[in-house]
C-alpha cells in the first residue's frame, strides 16, 4: 500500500512484541506527544521565553512517541539506518548531531526572515533527510514541524483536523513531498514547494474546518 512506501529498517531494540499491545501503546503515545507539543507552543508564546529550536526538543518529542516500545526512545539511532521504499540514505549515525545541529541553527537564524510555512517545511523534510532515529521519525518531524509552525504564527492552531493527523491519515502526498526535496538536495538545491504546497493545503483545510464546525454561515 501507499501509506508503507518509506520505512525505517534498522536494528532496533524492540521493548514490547506484542502486536495489539504495541499499538495500544503507540496510540496512547501518539496522544502524549501531540500534549506535549501543545504544552511546547504554550510555553514558548511567552514573550519572556523566546523559542529556539534545540535538539533536546526534538528528543523529547520523539521519546513521548517511543517510550515504552524502543529502547532508544529519545536517543539518536547508533547506527546506519536504510529507508524502504526512498532512494535516499541518510548520513551516518556520527553525522546524525552535527547534521541536527544544523538544522535547528537553519530555523534559528531564519526565524524572523522566513514564512511559518517554509520553516516548517524546512523541518519537515530536512528531519527526515537525517532520520535521526531507529523509528518513529515521520512522527517525530510532523510533531516538531507543527510546533515551530504554531510558534511561528503565534498561536496555538485551532481544530482537532491537524496537519499531523491529516498527513496520517494519508501519506502518498507527504512521501512525494519529501521524495521531491530528497532530489532537489542530490542537486545541491534546496527545493521546499510541494512540501510547503502540501502544508499550505493542510493548514487551510485544518482551519476551514474549524470554520465549519463554529456553524459560520448556517443556520
Amino acid at each position: 500500500m501507499a501509506e508503507e512506501i518509506r520505512h525505517s529498517k534498522a536494528d532496533e531494540a524492540v521493548v514490547v512484541t506484542d502486536p495489539k499491545l504495541a499499538a495500544e501503546l503507540e496510540a496512547a503515545n501518539g496522544l502524549k506527544q501531540y500534549n506535549l507539543v501543545t504544552d511546547m507552543v504554550q510555553a514558548f508564546l511567552d514573550p519572556e521565553r523566546p523559542f529556539r529550536l534545540r535538539p533536546s526538543h526534538i528528543q523529547g518529542l520523539h521519546r513521548a512517541a517511543l517510550q515504552g516500545l524502543t529502547g532508544y526512545a529519545g536517543n539518536w539511532r547508533p547506527s546506519k539506518v536504510g529507508i524502504q521504499g526512498s532512494k535516499h540514505a541518510p548520513p551516518e549515525a556520527f553525522e546524525v548531531p552535527e547534521r541536527i545541529e544544523e538544522l535547528c541553527d537553519y530555523v534559528n537564524d531564519r526565524w524572523k526572515d522566513k514564512s511559518p510555512i517554509h520553516l516548517a517545511a524546512y523541518v519537515m523534510w530536512r528531519l527526515n533527510w537525517i532520520h535521526p532515529f531507529t523509528d518513529g521519525n515521520g512522527r517525530t518531524s510532523r510533531a516538531v514541524s507543527y510546533l515551530v509552525l504554531c510558534v511561528r504564527l503565534g498561536y496555538l492552531l485551532p481544530g482537532h483536523l491537524t496537519i499531523p493527523d491529516q498527513i496520517e491519515a494519508e501519506k502518498t502526498p507527504y512521501y512525494k513531498a519529501l521524495e521531491a526535496a530528497d532530489v532537489a538536495w542530490a542537486e545541491n538545491r534546496v527545493d521546499l514547494t510541494a512540501m510547503k504546497g502540501l502544508l499550505s493545503t493542510m493548514l487551510a483545510k485544518q482551519l476551514l474546518a474549524v470554520h465549519q464546525e463554529s456553524g459560520s454561515g448556517g443556520e
